[in-house]
């Protein structure tokens, strides 16, 4: 997954307008302009490193004159107190660029840490673990990117990627037979219909519409294990809804396809990374 550059720029751009705004009145009244230091990244945790290189452009985009040597890279597995980076340079956009640059790595990187933490609990299972669309505005592909560093894959980025119809769709238009029947007079054949279904009855409606994927909403294990069996093969089977850490080993030996959570992206917790400058 390549990201381009100009949308990475635009967000570390306005991050950096956001913190600075005119002036660093700490930094601009204290420190020469030719003032140089020596600085690195340091792990606080055990996790896995993601958005490395886009810290690497804060540096470049805050100020000139900083070399940015990068150790361990995007997808790296790091204990505490693994050298991440060495910076040396500027100490004007060392001090200018440190708070942006973190904040974006440390998110990052939280994102990648939880995602692996998932993806190593379903192991030697059949699901495949994956994000959704609940992620900060104008951070999502950030965000996605970070899921699959972390061995994660990505669900649709927005409404157009696929028609997804959700409990609320199904219950405005009527029914799941009306809804994807009227749909399919509509979409081009590129694009693929999900179903969310909260029975196994909407399971069988689903499937008799012979839609692609399914989605199972908030269903115990017993239910999806039943709804395996009733799809056999012919339909994509989605669990969605209340999966954690700890249940998700329990709803992959479902025997489902794919497991989406939300907290991936919306609720984790930031790896702790800290910017420390030589003395």
């Amino acid at each position: 997954m390549k990201l381009l550059q100009c949308y990475i720029d635009n967000i570390i751009t306005t991050a950096l307008m956001e913190d600075i705004n005119y002036i660093d009145a700490a930094a601009d009244n204290l420190i020469p302009d030719d003032h140089k230091s020596s600085a690195y990244y340091v792990a606080k945790d055990d996790g896995v490193i993601c958005g490395i290189e886009i810290a690497k452009r804060v540096f470049e985009l805050a100020g000139t004159g900083v070399e940015f040597k990068i150790l361990l890279s995007d997808g790296t597995k790091v204990k505490k107190g693994d050298i991440i980076a060495e910076m040396e340079g500027s100490t004007l956009t060392l001090l200018k660029g440190e708070r942006t640059a973190l904040n974006i790595l440390q998110h990052m990187s939280g994102i990648a840490t939880a995602t692996n933490k998932c993806v190593e609990l379903v192991k030697g299972t059949n699901a495949s673990v994956t994000d959704t669309r609940k992620t900060l505005p104008g951070l999502r592909a950030l965000q996605k990117y970070a899921v699959t560093v972390g061995g994660g894959k990505n669900h649709r980025f927005n409404l157009s990627d696929a028609a997804m119809l959700k409990d609320n769709h199904i219950d405005a238009y009527g029914g799941i037979t009306a809804a994807v029947a009227a749909l399919r007079e509509h979409i081009g054949h590129t694009v693929k219909i999900e179903v969310e279904v909260r029975t196994l009855d909407e399971l069988r409606e689903a499937l008799d519409n012979k839609v692609e994927i399914v989605m199972l909403d908030n269903m115990s294990c017993q239910e999806m294990a039943e709804a395996v069996k009733i799809t056999a093969g012919r339909a994509l089977l989605e669990a969605s809804g209340n999966v954690t850490a700890e249940n998700i080993r329990a709803v992959a030996e479902t025997g489902v396809d794919i497991i989406s959570l939300g907290a991936l992206t919306h609720s984790v917790k930031c790896f702790d990374v800290s910017m420390k400058i030589r003395k």
